[in-house]
C-alpha cells in the first residue's frame, strides 16, 4: 500500500512520496498542540482546481504512471478508501464519485494526499 495518497500507520514504515523514499512519524490528522482538528470541507471549486493542477482536470486520466482520475489515485488508495464502490479504478469513475473517495482521503490524510498541487494552491 504506497502512492502518494497513503501515509503509514506505523511510524517506520517508509512511504513514497513523488519518487522519493521517505519514513513519516503520523500521530493524527492534522495534530495541532497534541490535538486533533479536522481540516474543514472542500468546496466543489476547490476539487476542481486540485484536479486542474493535478490532471489538468482530466476526470479520466490514465497516463501509465500509476496514478489515475482527475484527482490522481493509485490503485491502492482507491481501493483502500472505498472507491471500487464506484469503479474498479479511479479514472474509470464520475468526478463526483473522485471527490468522494478524496473527501475520505482529505479527512484522514489532509492536503499531504496531494503534496505539490496542494502546497501549490494554498491549501497546507
Amino acid at each position: 500500500m504506497s502512492g502518494r495518497h497513503h501515509l503509514p500507520s506505523t511510524p517506520s514504515r517508509p512511504v513514497l512520496r513523488a519518487g522519493v523514499l521517505a519514513t513519516a512519524a503520523v500521530t493524527g490528522p492534522l495534530a495541532v498542540a497534541g490535538t486533533a482538528v479536522a481540516a474543514p470541507a472542500a468546496s466543489s471549486s476547490t476539487w476542481d482546481e486540485l484536479a486542474m493542477c493535478e490532471s489538468t482536470q482530466n476526470w479520466e486520466a490514465d497516463t501509465g504512471n500509476g496514478f489515475k482520475g482527475g484527482l490522481q489515485f493509485t490503485d491502492s488508495t482507491w481501493e483502500e478508501f472505498g472507491g471500487e464502490q464506484y469503479a474498479e479504478a479511479a479514472d474509470e469513475a464520475s468526478r463526483s464519485e473522485q471527490i468522494a473517495v478524496a473527501r475520505k482521503v482529505q479527512d484522514e490524510q489532509g492536503w499531504n494526499a496531494w503534496p505539490t498541487c496542494s502546497q501549490e494552491l494554498g491549501l497546507q
